[in-house]
């Protein structure tokens, strides 16, 4: 008798039991995810304590870098809590990432600021955020595999849905802290010393959710594994030598977890960059629109789990991938429209256009080399889309006037040619106070962020059980979790740092969702050729 049968054989959990199963693996990942999605929430805060260049641009990339360290060592957490999850339990496992989580997140509100011990401050961030990274490798497969392992199977779709909804009640709950934070602590203190509380609560979190955890028994099937001696003795190994699982890592990973990723991120992350940035949207304005918007449309990932158990895994997360194509631009192009509609008219009756030779603008250099890429530098501080001409001779045109900067100038002089252009732009119609826009434009932006949370829905909401299914459950947390990271981790991590050196390369607010778009077609691809069609099945019944 298989694993799977005799797993069955000992009876569904009860509906209490099920509650609880459900309620501390979903906490706890919120909670994790909470302590990952803070770092990213306060990046500007961190750029300024951590990260200081004198150079705005350059202080946020390098923080969506230290962002993006943490997304790049969750596989290498994948391989290792895999590997425990599929030899000693699914429960331990994932007790043991959500400790380490908390204590490092906790650790990122204790390290004194660069003014106080130089370099050490972002070399710990980063050691931190390793950790972090690690921890994240583990948890997601244990809890989304705990749950499925605990779901009877026309139900698995919409159990396993709780836990991926939890991934965004960790953004909304860090939005939700940071808020409160704002609103109890004055602005200056915040930005001195209150940025570090949002941290520093990990702790308690981290304390409810070992409570809860430790409440729950070993997942039945894992059970029914160990009385059988049907374990893994080398589950890495395994998931590389099982037949037919190197096609289904493939295809989890190209087809799953690049596609999932980047529609969460682009609709989390990018979108509220966009509105905070370029949009200048006033900050608690910002984040109360897409904690709102996410906090409703939580309901969008478990819906969408449960029609997969209805109609098949494959068809949300391939119309979700198709509908996504269609819409992220003009998504983006609507919400700026209504975000800044100043801006927006600005830029149609007076376009900036910088001329000059030698363009060639590095946002990651600390000193643009020439005339003209000191000039972008400038524009990319300001925040005003550009476009650029080659000509001999350096200059700004605003619509009809024009600025001639000294080319000779030197590179300490960009406080003060950053405020002659400030004036020019102004002079024709910009504007760069906080934007609250008009309540009927905000409802329109709430229900863009509500599109864009049901894009993510359709392609997150059905992927624990997807995943938890195509993989046999000998070697399923390391099978699963290795593509799932690795995808995440790198198409997903990297998304912030790659779409923002994109619009900083090219000065269009929008040139970065070409990173998303691209990835896209490709996951849409993979899933409409490779993920399993018809109605949801265990392993055991799939003949490959």
């Amino acid at each position: 008798m298989g694993a799977g049968a005799a797993a069955a054989s000992q009876g569904e959990p009860s509906a209490k039991e099920m509650r609880l199963v459900i309620a501390a693996s979903s906490a706890g990942t919120a909670f994790e995810w909470y302590d990952f999605f803070i770092y990213g929430t306060l990046a500007p805060l961190i750029a300024a304590a951590f990260f200081p260049t004198g150079n705005s641009t350059l202080s946020l990339l390098l923080t969506w870098a230290g962002f993006a360290i943490g997304f790049g060592f969750r596989p290498l957490g994948a391989i290792l809590f895999g590997y425990l999850g599929d030899r000693l339990g699914r429960k331990y496992t994932f007790l043991v990432t959500v400790t380490l989580m908390g204590v490092a997140t906790a650790g990122v509100g204790l390290i004194p600021d660069a003014a106080t011990i130089g370099l050490a401050a972002p070399i710990i961030v980063i050691l931190l955020r390793i950790m972090q990274g690690l921890a994240l490798g583990g948890e997601y497969g244990g809890a989304a595999i705990y749950v499925s392992e605990h779901s009877p199977p026309h139900r698995r779709g919409y159990f396993t849905g709780f836990i991926q909804a939890a991934v965004v009640g960790g953004f909304v709950l860090s939005l939700a802290v940071v808020l409160a934070c704002r609103f109890l602590i004055p602005a200056e203190a915040f930005e001195s010393w209150g940025w570090r509380l949002p941290f520093l609560l990990s702790i308690l979190l981290l304390g409810i959710s070992l409570w809860m955890r430790l409440k729950l028994s070993e997942s039945p099937v894992f059970r029914a594994m160990k009385e059988e001696g049907a374990t893994s003795a080398n589950p890495f190994v395994e998931s590389f030598t099982y037949p037919g699982n190197r096609k289904r890592i493939v295809i989890a990973l190209f087809g799953v977890a690049c596609g999932l990723t980047i529609v969460f991120y682009t609709a989390l992350f990018s979108s509220l960059s966009f509105l905070k940035g370029p949009m200048r949207v006033e900050d608690t304005v910002a984040e109360l629109l897409v904690g709102f918007a996410c906090l409703v449309g939580l309901a969008f990932f478990v819906w969408f789990g449960h029609l997969s158990d209805r109609i098949g895994r494959k068809k949300p997360i391939v119309w979700g991938y198709a509908a996504a194509l269609l819409l992220l631009f003009p998504c983006f192009w609507a919400m700026a429209a209504l975000a800044n509609p100043g801006l927006a008219a600005s830029e149609r009756s007076a376009p900036v256009k910088v001329a000059g030779p030698d363009c060639n603008y590095d946002p990651f250099a600390q000193v643009q080399a020439t005339p003209c890429a000191r000039l972008l530098d400038d524009m990319t501080a300001i925040g005003v889309p550009y476009a650029v001409t080659s000509a001999s001779t350096l200059a700004v045109g605003v619509g009809d006037a024009a600025y001639l900067p000294d080319a000779a100038a030197p590179a300490e002089a960009a406080p003060q040619r950053r405020e002659e252009l400030k004036r020019l732009l102004e002079a024709q119609g910009y504007s760069f106070a906080d934007q609250v826009p008009p309540l009927a434009n905000i409802l329109g932006i709430f229900g863009l962020l509500l599109v864009l949370a049901a894009l993510s829905g359709a392609t997150y909401g059905p992927v624990a059980s997807l995943l938890s299914e195509m993989f046999p459950p000998r070697i399923r947390y390391s099978s699963m979790s290795i593509p799932y990271h690795f995808g995440a981790g790198y198409f997903g991590g990297f998304l912030p740092l790659i779409s923002g050196y994109i619009v900083a390369r090219t000065g269009d607010i929008f040139a970065g969702l070409w990173y998303t778009w691209v990835l896209l077609v490709v996951a849409l691809v993979v899933a409409a050729w490779g993920l399993p069609s018809g109605p949801p099945r265990d392993f055991a019944d799939d003949a490959a």
